[in-house]
């Protein structure tokens, strides 16, 4: 066997690098293991973040839903000087040649919070007690909203509540 001389530390220390050098290949199983634990901590929050935003999506598109009925009510109202008897999701509100609103929007889906999936849609009635009638729509927000409770609410003409 031969051996190895070296003329200085330089070279001794150059060779003791290159060795080192060949000997660590790869990751040990527990930097790999630290790394895969962190990534799914890191994907498990993101879809927790991601699921409570699409359900505050909800329920904004649930309030816009109703104040948009609510101006539809109130333009039929300024031309019929009543309200319409029914109102249907996905159907046009109209009057005397007029559209208030191409298709009535019905609630997002899925249900959210306390809401069940009965209460989780437009109701509309028509209240026809007093001398210009009236009229109520309840409707579902899984989360407090812009000002508006979670739970059951209703909306009126004289706004949402």
């Amino acid at each position: 066997m031969r051996s190895t001389v070296f003329k200085d530390n330089r070279h001794r220390q150059f060779w003791k690098e290159v060795t080192m050098k060949k000997n660590k290949q790869g990751f040990t199983l527990v930097e790999l293991l630290v790394v895969i634990a962190i990534i799914g901590l890191l994907s498990t929050l993101t879809v927790l973040s991601l699921n409570t935003a699409r359900a505050r999506a909800r329920d904004a598109k649930r309030i816009a839903d109703i104040k948009q009925i609510q101006t539809a009510l109130e333009m039929y109202f300024n031309d019929a000087s009543d309200y319409p008897s029914t109102v249907v999701s996905s159907t046009a509100m109209t009057y005397s040649g007029s559209t208030y609103l191409a298709s009535i929007p019905g609630a997002p889906i899925p249900q959210d919070g306390t809401c069940t999936l009965i209460n989780n849609q437009y109701l509309y009635t028509r209240d026809s007690s007093g001398p210009a009638g009236s009229y109520h729509m309840t409707y579902c927000l899984g989360s407090a909203t812009g000002g508006v409770s979670a739970g059951l609410n209703t909306s009126t003409p004289a706004g949402i509540k």
